[in-house]
């Protein structure tokens, strides 16, 4: 749990906290309620159901942050960096068996105007477009298929990560989803270098890795985890790269599942049970 007065003496390290220093914050109480308050109100009115907001994370650490509601995901867009900060959704047991197919269009995000990431930053650059909230999550709602490809959705990502390791732990993410019922995601980008490498002529930052947070149902509780790649072609295995969603807050200077009960959260989010996440 990511507190907000970073309790427990915890600190996001210097380079994180600087590398994420742009454009708006919402770093208080106060700020970060008055910032993602209408979005839940939506989701409340159009969903009728709390639970579904589970996977509402929130910034810790200022930093560029443009919201957009999609059907079946949201994004906290960064306007400096042309990536999202995180893309978050809920995936129920039966959405993993949709039947619309892939469309294969990325497109710039109509929902916003301004500078946005464009597909000739990626062209040539030996990157793929790496989905945050990936296709095969989306293949309930046509609407939400056509929306995932939106540049806004996307990352540079290595094509062996991105082909391979990714690939896996996003299926593995379907699994627990029919296992448990559901399946809260937060996924997006981890900045460590001082001088990020970018592509294409506006400059689109290349993340360092790539993290995904997973919340589940079990029981009368939740259990969680949080999973870190590099961002390269290494052959990883996912529960090599498995962590506490502690340990993921501190990285990412993000507050996942803040909706849930500060005793529940701190709970599923200072431990890790391996012989769930099979």
């Amino acid at each position: 749990m990511l507190r907000r007065n970073m309790r427990n003496g915890m600190m996001i390290t210097a380079a994180v906290a600087l590398l994420l220093s742009c454009g708006p914050s919402h770093t208080n109480d106060k700020q970060a309620e008055e910032f993602y308050q209408p979005v839940l109100q939506q989701a409340k009115a159009e969903l009728q159901t709390a639970d579904v907001l589970l996977e509402m994370p929130r910034m810790e650490v200022p930093t560029s942050e443009t919201l957009i509601v999609h059907e079946g995901f949201r994004i906290s867009y960064n306007r400096t960096r042309l990536i999202p900060n995180w893309v978050a959704y809920e995936l129920t047991k039966s959405e993993t068996y949709g039947d619309v197919n892939r469309t294969d269009y990325f497109d710039v995000d109509p929902s916003i105007s301004g500078r946005q990431a464009q597909f000739s930053d990626y062209s040539h650059t030996g990157y793929d477009r790496g989905h945050m909230a990936p296709a095969g999550d989306m293949k309930w709602s046509q609407e939400a298929m056509d929306a995932c490809f939106y540049l806004t959705n996307i990352c540079p990502q290595n094509h062996n990560l991105n082909k391979g390791a990714w690939n896996d732990l996003e299926i593995k993410c379907r699994q627990w989803a029919r296992r448990y019922g559901k399946a809260w995601i937060v996924t997006g980008p981890v900045i460590t270098s001082a001088e990020p490498k970018t592509i294409g002529r506006r400059h689109v930052v290349v993340p360092d890795a790539f993290f995904k947070v997973v919340l589940v149902p079990r029981g009368e509780g939740y259990e969680a985890a949080a999973f870190v790649m590099n961002n390269d072609s290494g052959n990883y295995d996912y529960t090599e790269c498995s962590m506490t969603v502690d340990k993921a807050e501190n990285l990412t200077g993000i507050d996942f599942f803040y909706a849930l009960p500060d005793d529940i959260e701190d709970k599923v989010e200072g431990s890790y049970n391996t012989k769930i996440w099979k």
